[in-house]
């Protein structure tokens, strides 16, 4: 499910079903790391987007926590606020998704909940390679999902 009205009006009528929360992290540069940060957006964006086909109806993906790059220490409390309130919402849960290894370094405040995944550069692939890799990146991140479900169950 997407952060649209239809995808929403669906997460209001079958919350029992839909236990999971996926909000990618999406650093933002406008100067040193541009193009960097144009990459890892264009992958969590693209693997988000293959995410959500596999566990339709299961798995809401939410708007991305977007946040100027480097500046990721003192924002892990809004990103926990997230947390919290996707799970007052009846979320069971809530799992953080990047490319930006700055976040490992707060992985313990995370409790289990970060999911960090190397970006692939995808600017010179045609659409339908990239969407292949995409689909092979997804495979390991079902079996990640898996598990983590499994061990906060």
């Amino acid at each position: 499910m997407n952060w649209n009205v239809k995808d929403i009006e669906l997460f209001e009528t079958e919350k029992e079903y839909i236990d999971t929360a996926v909000i990618p992290m999406i650093p933002v540069d406008f100067i040193n790391d541009i193009k960097s940060s144009a990459a890892q957006t264009e992958f969590i964006s693209l693997l988000t987007l293959h995410l959500e086909r596999q566990f339709k109806g299961r798995m809401m993906i939410t708007p991305p926590f977007t946040y100027l790059m480097g500046t990721n220490e003192g924002k892990t409390g809004e990103v926990q606020e997230w947390e919290t309130r996707m799970k007052e919402s009846g979320v069971k849960h809530v799992f953080f998704l990047t490319s930006d290894s700055e976040w490992k370094k707060s992985e313990q405040a995370f409790n289990d909940q970060l999911i960090w995944i190397p970006s692939i550069p995808l600017e010179h692939l045609d659409e339908q390679y990239k969407h292949s890799i995409m689909e092979d990146q997804v495979k390991q991140l079902l079996n990640v999902i898996v598990q983590k479900w499994q061990k906060n169950s």
